[in-house]
């Protein structure tokens, strides 16, 4: 039996684990209770939720507002240091599974893949998480996913950066002998069609629809820049997504838009895009993304989730709580990646 390294610990974020710890908390701790516009959080039956994976002194505080947004209460013991909801309880089904899903930036996949049976658990600094092996071998054997190469797997950090936060959680809810601690099911989320992620959409409806299971997708929003080749700009005169342009190195240097600023119109686009996820129509989401080209690397395991939610007759939306940027774009040079967190209930 294998365990998967936390490879990018030490440079994404610190190896040590009660520096980590500490790290996590002082985050959670900083995200406002209640939000405005939201009221208090978690919400009962949040189980589901949006957050970034970019390495953690840029998307860590942001991650924050998702985790701080999860209904943890069947995850408790009753000596637990987290806040239960109103009108929660933990005397129900407790949590069976956390379901991670992340997009792949390095490893081509036109589909989902799933770790080998091998793989059992994932490494973090504050102590490995256990795989559900049972449900992994339960998808496994519906031949739709492919496997995920133990070296792929520690070569790609969308679904490591959400590891910390899972244990640290974790390490809060003092499980029993009598309340095993829910189990990880990651899944790495390809390159998929629409009509593809409509599919696993449908088989992972179930799971979705179960109470004692947690999701939990990872995806950043906006990369703006030549770097990402990327750089749509959005006048203030558009009337609509489509009206944009691509701004260039050799036309825009001396002069950049100022009618918004370049930072502006991202966050615009970027709006339009948590518009479209807080919808509930996956069809809506690739609209938007495709009308504006906009670089959500997660927007194929979001896809998936929407349309879970969809094949559940429409149950949960998203509600976004949380939305920064790693900086104020100016000038066509520049460069930015944006970092937004959601919850949703069912």
């Amino acid at each position: 039996m294998t365990a998967r390294e936390a490879s990018h610990a030490g440079s994404w974020y610190t190896d040590d684990g009660p520096t980590l710890s500490r790290q996590l908390q002082s985050w959670l701790d900083q995200v406002p209770n209640p939000i405005d516009g939201v009221g208090e959080i978690p919400k009962p039956g949040a189980r589901v939720i949006i957050a970034p994976h970019a390495g953690y002194s840029y998307s860590g505080p942001a991650a924050a507002w998702a985790y701080k947004s999860l209904d943890l209460s069947k995850w408790l013991h009753p000596c637990s240091s987290i806040p239960i909801p109103p009108k929660s309880t933990n005397s129900s089904t407790p949590s069976k599974r956390i379901f991670l899903l992340g997009p792949s930036h390095h490893l081509y996949l036109p589909n989902c893949a799933l770790p080998p049976a091998s793989t059992t658990k994932y490494a973090t600094p504050l102590g490995p998480l256990a795989l559900d092996t049972t449900t992994l071998s339960s998808l496994r054997a519906t031949t739709q996913f492919s496997p995920l190469p133990l070296p792929a797997d520690e070569a790609e950090h969308s679904l490591e950066m959400h590891l910390p936060y899972i244990a640290h959680l974790l390490s809060l809810s003092s499980p029993s002998p009598e309340t095993p601690p829910p189990l990880l099911t990651p899944i790495l989320v390809g390159s998929t069609s629409p009509s593809a992620e409509r599919a696993y959409g449908a088989l992972l409806a179930p799971y979705l629809r179960d109470e004692a299971n947690v999701f939990i997708v990872s995806s950043d929003f906006c990369h703006w820049g030549l770097r990402f080749d990327y750089t749509y700009y959005l006048p203030s005169s558009s009337p609509s997504a489509e009206g944009g342009i691509s701004l260039s190195a050799k036309q825009h240097k001396h002069r950049p838009p100022t009618d918004p600023p370049i930072h502006a119109s991202i966050a615009k686009v970027d709006r339009m895009c948590m518009d479209a996820v807080e919808s509930g129509r996956h069809d809506a989401f690739l609209d938007v993304l495709k009308r504006t080209g906009n670089t959500v690397c997660g927007r194929h395991p979001i896809g998936v989730v929407m349309a879970a939610m969809e094949a559940l007759a429409g149950e949960g939306r998203f509600r976004f709580v949380r939305y920064e940027r790693s900086g104020e774009v100016q000038g066509v040079g520049e460069s930015s990646v944006s970092y937004a967190s959601a919850f949703a209930v069912l």
